[in-house]
């Protein structure tokens, strides 16, 4: 495996390695520790493709000056054996001055260069609560793929609303480009992995698992109705499950979300079985060993149009 820190010298692996007529390159962007849900995406990508690319790269653009851009955490070496062993060709691992050349303050105000904005799927969920995050990921999911210049780029369905912004700007700026989604890879107890769980005791991880099961619960109110539903009954049926986890200070719930799979605009107050719906949601959970270490994680189920 190739550990590359140099834009010029992937650059110039791809020229002096890839046959661009005959062979394809599969790319992973992340942002490192990985987890079973990134090692997903890479054995995908190895298996499609003559090549894989994954880049490691926590990119401050998308964090604001209040956010945990210093302590997320940072495990190269880890992260490198784990890709060496599942086949993969490059690793692309550069700084933050070789991919912003002019510097990256964190105020936006100061920043210069060209940056990403893809309007209209940005605005809302996410991009409420974080307004600056999803310009800084299509900005640098935009300079990745022209580094890397990939046929496909697998992303995870954990962070949806990210993918559907992605998959929006790769199509709408022409890129040559495929995004592939893979589902969410959970663990034992049904808690989307992330990066973030490591920042919780076991006992908080257990109750964070509580998490899907809301979602679920509002999952099967949709799937069940023999017609319409009542948007108000499948909120409602997630916050059963969430409401004791609120009321004892475990959950603080940013959003809950029922919207519609490609457009994210919220639907109700009737919903229709023909609609495809996406259930997502961001809750602050404190962990009960560390009262001071509030961390907030995304899930969300894909509920397709009755057929």
């Amino acid at each position: 495996m190739h550990v590359l820190n140099k834009v010029q010298e992937v650059s110039q692996w791809r020229k002096q390695t890839v046959d661009c007529k005959t062979q394809t390159i599969g790319f992973v962007p992340t942002m490192g520790c990985l987890h079973e849900g990134h090692m997903t995406l890479v054995r995908r990508s190895c298996a499609e493709n003559d090549f894989t690319v994954v880049s490691v790269f926590v990119n401050p653009s998308q964090f604001a000056p209040n956010e945990d851009l210093d302590r997320y955490p940072r495990t190269l070496a880890a992260d490198r054996a784990l890709l060496e062993e599942a086949g993969v060709d490059v690793l692309f691992a550069p700084s933050p001055a070789e991919m912003y050349p002019r510097g990256i303050p964190l105020e936006v105000e100061a920043q210069r260069g060209p940056f990403v904005s893809v309007l209209g799927v940005s605005e809302m969920l996410e991009g409420r609560t974080r307004p600056r995050f999803f310009r800084g990921v299509a900005t640098v999911v935009a300079k990745l793929v022209n580094i890397v210049a990939p046929d496909r780029a697998y992303f995870g369905q954990k962070d949806i609303q990210q993918c559907i912004v992605v998959d929006t700007m790769f199509r709408e700026l022409f890129m040559s480009v495929q995004m592939i989604m893979l589902p969410i890879e959970r663990d034992a107890n049904g808690l989307a992995l992330s990066s973030r769980n490591k920042y919780m005791c076991a006992e908080t991880i257990a109750l964070a698992s509580n998490i899907y099961r809301g979602l679920r619960a509002a999952a099967t109110v949709l799937q069940d109705a023999p017609s319409d539903v009542l948007r108000e009954a499948v909120i409602a049926a997630a916050n059963t499950v969430w409401e004791p986890l609120i009321n004892s200070g475990d959950f603080r719930v940013d959003y809950l979300s029922v919207a519609d799979r490609t457009t994210l605009a919220e639907l109700g107050p009737t919903i229709s079985r023909e609609q495809d719906v996406v259930l997502s949601c961001a809750i602050y959970v404190t962990d009960r060993a560390k009262p001071d270490t509030v961390v907030r994680l995304l899930d969300n189920i894909l509920v397709p149009p009755r057929t």
